[in-house]
């Protein structure tokens, strides 16, 4: 691959040169890896930022339905949006099994918009190895908003948290227990709760689980990131297109204020040191799976098997080796 060309593409807005350039930071093959490290150095200069939203919800909330309202209403106002929507891995193929792409009909036709379908590959909670290079590479394109989705509620959105700006987490109307089933880990990361599809019967219920929710928040700790207000919850109707602009300007003003408190700049550069440290472990499991390390690993297992040594002593020989 053309390292330059491709770069000079991407910067220009080409969407042709943005998917294979995901492609290229997808792939697990080593030559590719380093093409997609060179390619990302070369985009780094160019210091262009996008708005990075992460969003969750449980399956059935409607995100795919409140994406494509939410990314046609931000098109309108002259956005550029991109949506990488992580889809569950099929275990026969490895391919996605959902494709969010022919659940966002009307926002995938807009040129404006660019919407990225990407296999879990069976990483923790599904979400994508590399989604984080994705989401810089769709910044470097020139994208304003890069919205990122995740399968569903689970400990892929403390991954999540960790590679956006805004984190939003989209529930259902539900009956009096509805706290019960929301863990107060993703409570605590969530900087918007909206409550989807307060329209027609289920209105009245979402507006009684708005309210239950606005209480939970306000037991919680107030984190230092946050001015009066925030985190907050509140209702909208991706059907009925309710409620967005309002969610947005939400999102906007929370956004405003973490950039003007330096709040903003300290995250992402504290995220950037947390994927340094991710990317060095993830390299070492990678070690693992070499030929000759592998043989090791399959020696010291069948010792551990047998009763011949324990598994602590296993794990400190298989290390030294692996730092010899």
């Amino acid at each position: 691959m053309d390292i330059e060309a491709v770069a000079d593409r991407i910067l220009d807005g080409d969407r042709r040169a943005l998917a294979r350039a995901i492609t290229l930071v997808e792939s697990g093959r080593e030559d590719h890896r380093a093409e997609a490290r060179a390619l990302l150095e070369r985009l780094k200069g160019a210091g262009r930022q996008a708005l990075r939203i992460g969003l969750s919800g449980t399956p059935g909330v409607g995100k795919s339905t409140f994406i494509e309202s939410f990314g046609l209403m931000l098109v309108k106002a002259g956005l550029r949006v991109a949506v990488l929507a992580v889809d569950p891995s099929s275990a026969r193929s490895g391919g996605s099994i959902l494709g969010d792409k022919t659940r966002m009909e009307f926002l995938s036709r807009e040129p404006a918009a660019f919407i990225r379908p990407s296999p879990s590959q069976t990483q923790l909670g599904g979400v994508a190895r590399r989604t984080r290079e994705a989401v810089a590479l769709c910044e470097a394109a020139g994208f304003d908003v890069v919205l990122i989705e995740t399968v569903g509620v689970g400990q892929s959105e403390t991954v999540v948290a960790e590679m956006s700006d805004l984190f939003v987490l989209l529930l259902a109307p539900a009956g009096g227990d509805e706290l019960q089933g929301v863990k107060r880990g993703i409570m605590e990361m969530a900087d918007l709760i909206l409550v989807n599809k307060a329209d027609g019967d289920l209105k009245s219920a979402a507006t009684r689980t708005c309210a239950d929710y606005a209480g939970a928040l306000r037991l919680l700790r107030k984190r230092a990131q946050d001015p009066e207000g925030y985190p907050k919850a509140m209702t909208v109707s991706a059907l009925e297109e309710h409620g967005l602009s309002v969610a947005w300007e939400a999102m906007c003003e929370l956004n405003d204020w973490r950039r003007a408190n330096g709040h903003f700049d300290g995250t992402r550069a504290r995220q950037a040191r947390h994927w340094f440290a991710e990317d060095v472990r993830q390299g070492l499991l990678a070690r693992l799976q070499t030929g000759e390390m592998r043989s090791v690993m399959d020696a010291l297992a069948a010792e551990v098997e047998a009763g011949q040594m324990t598994p602590s002593a296993a794990a400190a020989e298989a290390l030294e080796k692996l730092g010899g």
